[in-house]
């Protein structure tokens, strides 16, 4: 007997003739999730098992797994040899620590039709074999304690027990890239994850105003890339320094206008950037009505520099519930410290909620924009992040 990881399926179960593209891409993110932990990861009849995984490493290896989007649920498996007795023994030995007392049912499944027992079969009988080893437990086919599963497919016999679930989504890589505007927030991290799960590949881009923003504060977006890419893979965090055109924003523009011209300049920024690098949209955190940049009638000023696709994917949800995910994510305590980045530099008193684009135009008419962006980008700093880096807090 072996012990291999068993991973089901989420969303791709619906494709069609794309079906392997996707299983393809899931395997090579499994891979990469994997890391240093040796496995030999096979496709096998709509599931995928990863074999030969260290005993020592197993646990870890299922941990790391459950992050991966694509996957629905996940179990650690004994595969086992296609005889009847050798399956009622290992089935035998996941109930042993549930036989003082416990409900429990089999559920098990003959994908290997040459089998000769049929899937109703192995359950009853499996189940009459446990209840008649086992006195003190008893069968609840409807609200059982615990459940053991049997698969028998092609190359093996595979017996377990309730499995784990799994991140959900579609595979990361499939649905092209995108850029997030990451700040040190809460929202944005959150909606690089929710665009990575709709199977967006990421990349990051990150304004850093020194010194009016300190090094915690960037250390503190490079680490929350990190936690994103537990969950997105790895991710390149391109680093803008913004603080020319901040105080350019400052000196020469109406004050009530300065944070609508300064997202403006970023969404610019970004989207060269995107474009430079291949992705095919841009992602922001925004919310509509959570601050004065975020009404409708700002945002549709603020997109109006870019013509790649803007996802929001947090734009109709209530802040409990992104801080709830930001909390299942493990990104909030890092979006929490108390280091800010440069959107609070220079915030108005009044901030216009409600502009129109000739207002804005006209307001930011002192400044040469061209100028101002391509300087921002003549020094670029790029940083590759990966989850399996030291933390920076």
């Amino acid at each position: 007997m072996e012990h291999a990881i068993l991973i089901k399926y989420a969303e791709i179960h619906l494709k069609g003739l794309n079906r392997p593209f996707f299983e393809k891409k899931l395997v090579t993110n499994i891979r990469h999730a994997l890391g240093e932990i040796p496995g030999e990861i096979v496709r096998e009849q709509g599931r995928v098992f990863v074999y030969a995984i260290p005993e020592a490493s197993i646990e870890e290896a299922a941990l790391r797994l459950t992050r991966v989007f694509g996957i629905h649920s996940l179990c650690i498996t004994r595969c086992v040899e296609k005889d009847w007795e050798t399956i009622v023994e290992n089935a035998g030995a996941l109930m042993a620590p549930y036989a003082g007392g416990a409900t429990f049912k089999v559920f098990a499944r003959r994908a290997d039709k040459r089998f000769p027992m049929t899937s109703i079969q192995l359950s009853q009988e499996i189940g009459g074999r446990l209840a008649e080893a086992h006195p003190g437990v008893e069968v609840d086919v409807h609200h059982p304690e615990y459940t053991v599963y049997v698969e028998v497919r092609d190359l093996s016999a595979y017996v377990h027990g309730p499995a784990e679930p799994g991140a959900g989504g579609l595979p990361t890589g499939v649905g092209g890239r995108a850029m997030v505007l990451l700040s040190g927030g809460i929202d944005s991290p959150v909606a690089a994850y929710m665009m990575a799960k709709r199977g967006v590949e990421v990349e990051a881009v990150h304004f850093f105003s020194y010194p009016y923003t300190s090094q915690l504060a960037k250390d503190k977006v490079i680490e929350l890339a990190r936690l994103v890419t537990k969950y997105s893979g790895r991710m390149t965090v391109n680093v803008v320094s913004f603080t020319e055109i901040q105080e350019a924003i400052r000196d020469n523009c109406p004050e009530e206008f300065f944070t609508l011209i300064m997202r403006r300049f970023m969404m610019e920024i970004a989207q060269r950037i995107a474009k430079g690098d291949g992705c095919g949209a841009l992602i922001t955190g925004e919310n509509l009505g959570q601050v004065a940049s975020q009404t409708m009638e700002a945002m549709t000023v603020t997109g109006a520099v870019v013509d790649i696709p803007i996802f929001m994917p947090l734009v109709g949800m209530d802040k409990k519930d992104i801080i709830s995910i930001a909390r299942e994510i493990g990104t909030l305590d890092t979006s929490i410290l108390p280091y800010e980045d440069c959107c609070t530099v220079f915030t108005p008193k009044h901030p216009k909620t409600k502009p129109t684009l000739g207002q804005v135009v006209n307001a930011e008419k002192k400044l040469d924009r061209e100028a101002l962006i391509a300087r921002a980008l003549e020094n670029v700093e790029k940083i590759k992040v990966t989850y399996h880096d030291e933390p920076l807090l």
